[in-house]
């Protein structure tokens, strides 16, 4: 059994600044990453102000990845749109590309990266992660970044998800010129009942669709592809988007996705981070900023109390998140039910300070301290 600490579960943007502070400050951390090279996945692609700060405070530059910039904010339900100025610069940017400049930058630090590893079980009374390959690890500090995906031995509860928890789904498309020109310096929020789609423009010229909806949604459809198609049909403008594209890839997916929780005090040693610390809706697009803000907390805690230090940290990342949270949920109840897309609408039309409001309400404090 080898002896490491602090050990990080997952090389996402909250294991990699928590692993690049640590490093920089003097520690050996080491990374365990489930995927081999840098891959999309369900999560991600906007960047907001907040986001964008905190990674300059591990020493990246969102312009310098080529990220595209992005200004305003569109919402559409069926066939009516209200646009507005975001109260913010944010910015696409995907997470192949931003994962891997922060593993790099995580390496280069000092910190152990571990790619291809498949993770087991997590026994968090004697701190040790017990591996596929039959091995085991143990240290007095253990982060666990695993964004949405649970693992054996630290599961969240079910009550976590509710009735019918959401899905995630993502897809990269190869958009035609005229939408680009459409999405240019924009993303779009499409909403209709049980789920809404963003979509925006990333690096390299592509989109970015991701979708959440019920599971009980995409049960009754039976398949991604056939989910798209009749969302197409009843949402005019996405239908007239996704005509104008073609995916590139796979679909990704990610089932039972527990909006609105928030992790409480572990054991000690025990620190959750980014969704495995507090999993805001993702239509606030402001979830890499909470991973990217849990690391450099928890790298700051530890710094000053070592493993000791988990209880506050945890505590400090509840109280942080709890009204961007609340803010985010209360903003996809909406987004979710057609009787309140014109209220939506209207308060953004009508009083679109109000509505700018309610979108910085849903940003997480940057102070990288607990």
């Amino acid at each position: 059994m080898r002896r490491t600490s602090p050990l990080i579960l997952g090389g996402g943007p909250a294991g990699c600044a928590a692993a690049t502070l640590l490093a920089r400050a003097g520690a050996k951390p080491l990374v365990l990453e489930r995927t081999r090279a840098p891959q999309d996945i369900v999560c991600g692609g906007f960047l907001s102000a907040d986001t964008v700060g905190l990674l300059e405070h591990v020493g990246l530059s969102a312009s310098a990845l080529g990220a595209h910039p992005i200004t305003r904010l569109r919402v559409i339900a069926g066939e009516r749109v209200q646009e507005m100025a975001l109260p913010f610069m944010a910015f696409g940017l995907s997470r192949r590309t931003l994962d891997a400049a922060l593993l790099a930058q995580a390496g280069d630090a000092g910190a152990g990266i571990e790619r291809g590893v498949t993770l087991k079980m997590l026994d968090r009374t004697q701190r040790r992660v017990h591996l596929n390959d039959g091995s085991t690890l143990s240290g007095d500090t253990i982060m666990l970044g695993t964004g949405k995906h649970d693992l054996r031995g630290a599961l969240r509860p079910p009550d976590a998800r509710g009735s019918d928890p959401a899905v995630g789904l993502r897809a990269r498309l190869a958009p035609s010129t005229h939408l680009s020109y459409i999405l240019n310096n924009v993303i779009e929020l499409h909403v209709f009942p049980r789920g809404y789609a963003g979509l925006l423009l990333l690096e390299d010229g592509a989109a970015n669709l991701c979708l959440s909806v019920s599971r009980s949604h995409l049960a009754a459809a039976r398949s991604p592809a056939a989910l798209v198609a009749a969302l197409a049909r009843t949402n005019p403008l996405l239908g007239d988007r996704l005509a104008q594209a073609h995916a590139t890839g796979p679909w990704a997916s990610i089932a039972n996705i527990p909006y609105g929780w928030r992790a409480e005090p572990d054991r000690p040693g025990i620190f959750r981070l980014g969704d495995q610390g507090a999993v805001i809706a993702s239509l606030a697009g402001d979830g890499i900023g909470i991973a990217l803000a849990s690391g450099c907390m928890a790298a700051s805690a530890w710094q000053r109390g070592g493993a000791e230090a988990s209880a506050r940290f945890q505590s400090s990342l509840s109280a942080r998140t709890r009204l961007p949270l609340q803010v985010a949920g209360g903003l996809k109840w909406l987004a979710e039910r057609p009787y309140a897309h014109g209220p939506l609408l209207g308060l953004m039309a009508h009083m679109p300070a109000l509505a700018r409001l309610a979108i910085t309400a849903t940003r997480v404090v940057t102070n990288p301290r607990p």
